[in-house]
């Protein structure tokens, strides 16, 4: 159940200035009446605005929860940044404040918890809006196939969505850190769970599942990532259809798996201490600087067949490179989110839960809105 809607107030609150803070910023300092981006320190959300070009457009200021708390009015909109676990107490912040919140990462339980409360305060909650989870989400390759081959004719399909950040040149680690050394390895030590053969599958250490995957032409090594099996409803899948194989993973350069090795070792063996310490190490070892480039690659792809009946093939490519304005992982994550933020100011997400664009219809608005800020995808259907 769910309140009238609470109308924007026009001011949006951007917590966190790190490597996925991008143009998407920028964007929503043209559109939003106010724009204020809350960092670690006062001074240094000054010069993440001078580093975006941003300086007198936002203002900044020093993050703690409280010092946004009191500067939060009715309708305002956060957009948290920061690590997952820190979404829920924010949001809980927003619910108290009458704000709407926004996010690029997964729904957790803590978050979950808190939507009934949104809802009823006529409050949105926009989760996974960035690249992966985000832009995933909103190729709607099941509503097309569901037009070709009928809601209810039995077949059998296979869903493979595989994204991942790489190095635009390859470099001897085969990776380029584009998020917090921590979070990589805490994602690497998380079982995922996938259906692979018709059946249920898990993958305790999910580097052990790497496989290679050709990507138009191109091979990569990819793995499953946390849970797939509960896109399976979120994606509306006709129960009439069986799976072969439905997966979302991560991807990375041929080679990964084996430049890797001695972090795989680590990752069977360290405690969370060691853990902790590897992740410093390889921060010090592997640091992002400002003559890198980055490329991110997302390939979805859908081959659904009826038995008997007709088949339909169908996939999305991005493929993008970073510059030296803005790094590929930064746009993608920051312009979808900001995108939907766009939609809290104007009115057009409904109170409650969102998932980026959760029907067909609002995912085809979506990618053409992206598109026309130079976020481009190919799109391949085989009837």
């Amino acid at each position: 159940m769910t309140g009238e809607p609470a109308p924007a107030s026009g001011t949006v609150h951007w917590v966190g200035a790190g490597l996925s803070t991008g143009s998407g910023l920028a964007t929503l300092c043209d559109t939003a009446e106010r724009v204020r981006l809350w960092h670690r320190t006062e001074s240094r959300a000054a010069d993440a605005l001078g580093r975006l070009g941003l300086t007198g457009r936002a203002e900044p200021r020093a993050y703690t929860r409280s010092a946004l708390g009191a500067e939060l009015a009715p309708g305002d909109v956060v957009v948290s940044m920061l690590p997952a676990p820190e979404h829920a107490p924010l949001l809980a912040e927003c619910v108290r404040r009458g704000a709407h919140f926004a996010c690029s990462s997964y729904v957790s339980q803590a978050v979950l918890e808190q939507v009934p409360d949104a809802g009823k305060a006529g409050l949105v909650v926009l989760t996974e809006a960035g690249l992966d989870p985000g832009i995933d989400h909103l190729h709607a390759l099941f509503a097309r196939a569901r037009e070709s081959i009928g809601e209810g004719t039995p077949a059998s399909y296979t869903f493979t969505s595989y994204c991942g950040g790489v190095p635009a040149v390859p470099n001897d680690f085969t990776y380029r850190f584009s998020w917090a050394p921590a979070g990589v390895l805490n994602a690497l030590r998380s079982p995922a769970r996938y259906l692979e053969g018709g059946a249920e599958t898990v993958a305790e250490r999910p580097w052990e599942a790497t496989r290679r995957h050709v990507v138009d032409g191109e091979t990569f090594e990819v793995y499953p990532n946390r849970d797939s099996v509960p896109f399976v409803a979120q994606y509306e899948v006709p129960d009439a259809w069986t799976p072969r194989t439905f997966v979302r993973g991560t991807l990375r350069l041929e080679g990964w798996l084996r430049a890797w090795d001695g972090v795989f070792e680590e990752l069977r063996t360290g405690d969370d201490t060691r853990i902790a310490a590897l992740a410093r190490e390889l921060a010090a070892a592997h640091p992002t600087t400002d003559d890198d480039r980055d490329r991110v690659v997302l390939a979805v792809s859908l081959d659904v067949r009826a038995e008997p009946g007709p088949s339909w093939r169908g996939g999305y490519l991005l493929d993008l490179a970073g510059d030296a304005e803005e790094s590929a992982m930064a746009r993608c994550v920051s312009r979808t989110l900001a995108l939907g933020v766009r939609h809290i100011l104007d009115g057009s997400l409904p109170p409650g839960l969102n998932r980026a664009a959760e029907t067909a219809a609002r995912s085809e608005q979506w990618l053409r809105e992206l598109a026309q800020e130079g976020m481009e995808f190919t799109l391949r259907v085989d009837r």
